[in-house]
């Protein structure tokens, strides 16, 4: 990823929190032969003992399920809004075009776990999903023998992150006339856009 000063976050409570607001994450990995494997799963972010964790599940016997069993590699892909910013909006319009984005990586190796981790996992993502402790798909709602059959068809992985990257990108490189201009006509725009603007408006405050 571009790791360019100008679009890095000072505080890295900041890159956990945007982590965590946006779990839905793409795991990357690499079967024996080199070849590129992927899936987007919901994951857990969790800090014990000084390090990163995250943790979910996937389906068994996959591509990226057999990928990860040979090469525990991966790298876990966050990414928000993001949207398009003209040069049209700056005040010397006679740049280039860009995107404003926001996008974490976090790098680690990642492990199988047993069967009773797996069901453990099973009933936080879906408690913690539902978030409704009298939600009728609730876990504890879930007839035994269906969550039998379902765990021989998924299994449980853990991460440990070893490296987190980012980028914040939202044009923090601009001055304040070019800045306010492209928040202007952010907020014009579709929902992604909107919430591009309202992430840049933390950055700078105007009167």
């Amino acid at each position: 990823m571009y790791s360019l000063p100008n679009f890095k976050a000072k505080d890295p409570l900041k890159i956990i929190a945007f982590m965590r607001e946006h779990p839905f994450a793409m795991l990357c990995g690499a079967d024996q032969q080199g070849r590129p494997t992927a899936t987007q799963v919901p994951v857990f972010i969790d800090q014990r003992d000084g390090a990163l964790y995250l943790s979910g599940h996937i389906m068994r016997n996959t591509d990226h399920h057999i990928a990860f069993e040979n090469n525990k590699q991966v790298l876990a892909i966050f990414t928000g809004a993001h949207a398009y910013v003209s040069a049209s909006w700056y005040e010397d319009p006679k740049q280039a075009s860009t995107w404003n984005y926001m996008s974490v990586h976090a790098r680690g190796s990642l492990s199988f776990t047993d069967e009773t981790a797996l069901i453990t996992i099973l009933k936080r993502t879906t408690d913690h999903f539902e978030n409704d402790p009298d939600s009728t798909a609730g876990f504890d709602q879930l007839h035994p023998e269906y969550v039998s059959r379902l765990s021989k068809a998924i299994v449980a992985f853990e991460i440990l992150v070893e490296e987190v990257d980012h980028v914040f990108k939202l044009s923090q490189n601009r001055d304040d006339v070019s800045y306010q201009q492209i928040i202007k006509k952010l907020s014009q725009g579709d929902e992604n856009a909107k919430r591009i603007a309202e992430e840049m408006k933390k950055l700078r405050q105007f009167t």
